[in-house]
């Protein structure tokens, strides 16, 4: 296991804080793509949730084509898109033109779960074409097919083939992932060559497992002779420990929230999140933001990259994919990110 550095990514959910708008929301990530290019981070992924008052990437395509106009060399793609949301073929005309539009450097994350609640994955069924999640496994190789430029072959039971592709002249593809937080992913990731990311971010249990099924069960394919995967982690660094702290602190409260089936509301300020734990003390949220705190890396910069380092070591990675979520203080400007920026410039001094 290598002690050097690994390289660093971004994962953003594009978070909306109080008193914030969509618009000074995306502007806000939008920004910051163009800084981790600068910075010379390996790959700015986005996610995909839906009906949250406090996340904005709803929809992973649309913000990978913004994020790619405003980039010149970072990888940019969906971490993940949830494909069961979506036709298998819309997916894959979606990644072929922006391929199209950034050649090589496009990554079409691919996840199983639906991102939302009952409700949404309802209302998506009932509005638009989705995709049976039983038959996830055949989707995946589907849209590896369809966004090859040699296309996919459909053959009619009464004999004969018809030729599709995601689009008509392909030079290349998407480097397609799978995602996921369980056995079932990394086992199907293994057993198609693809290269595949553990949630880690968002719970961190059964991460071991995981990647022991991965490693161990991995079957070379011709695009992916080894194994090939990162984790995901989040993180806050600040110029001092105290303010690293305090920054983490809504995105603690808005976990404990969706942990213990509390109302979902819009990201809260810095001060917003002191005032509430002043009065709405309780011991399971309490413990459920210390549980979550104790998985996420928070300090000064030169800290977090030392945990980053032994974390990566850890693990085997040369890479690790941060999600930001470092908190506003009250008068911060809605449309720029200036703390997150700041965890982005501090991590890879």
């Amino acid at each position: 296991m290598s002690t050097s550095a690994p390289a660093l990514s971004v994962l953003d959910l594009v978070p909306v804080r109080t008193g914030q708008t969509s618009t000074q929301a995306v502007a806000s990530s939008l920004a910051l793509v163009a800084r981790a290019d600068e910075l010379g981070y390996r790959r700015y992924w986005f996610a995909e949730h839906h009906n949250m008052p406090s996340v904005a990437s709803t929809t992973p395509p649309v913000l990978v084509a913004a994020a790619a106009a405003r980039s010149e060399r970072i990888r940019v793609g969906s971490g993940g898109v949830m494909l069961p949301n979506h036709s298998p073929l819309v997916v894959a005309e979606q990644f072929a033109a922006l391929e199209a539009l950034a050649p090589g450097r496009i990554d079409l994350g691919i996840g199983r779960a639906p991102g939302s609640d009952p409700v949404i994955t309802q209302l998506l069924r009932m509005s638009g074409t989705t995709s049976d999640v039983e038959r996830f496994p055949e989707h995946v190789r589907d849209i590896l097919s369809l966004v090859s430029p040699e296309g996919a072959t459909v053959r009619y039971t009464s004999g004969g083939t018809y030729d599709v592709h995601a689009t008509p002249a392909a030079e290349g593809a998407p480097e397609v992932w799978l995602l996921g937080s369980s056995d079932y992913s990394a086992r199907l990731a293994a057993s198609l060559g693809l290269p595949y990311v553990f949630a880690n971010h968002f719970s961190g249990e059964g991460l071991d497992r995981a990647l022991e099924l991965y490693r161990g069960g991995y079957r070379a394919s011709e695009a992916h002779p080894e194994p090939q995967t990162f984790l995901t982690i989040n993180a806050v660094a600040a110029p001092t420990a105290e303010e690293a702290e305090a920054r983490a602190l809504p995105q603690l409260r808005m976990m404990a929230r969706l942990r213990t089936g509390k109302a979902l509301v819009a990201l809260e300020t810095v001060e917003q999140a002191r005032a509430a734990l002043a009065v709405e003390a309780d011991v399971q949220t309490e413990s459920v933001m210390a549980a979550a705190r104790s998985r996420w890396l928070v300090g000064t910069g030169n800290e977090v990259r030392a945990q980053l380092t032994e974390f990566a070591s850890r693990y085997a990675v040369d890479e690790v994919m941060i999600s930001p979520v470092a908190g506003a203080f009250d008068g911060e400007p809605m449309d720029a990110a200036l703390a997150r920026v700041q965890t982005l410039e501090l991590l890879a001094a």
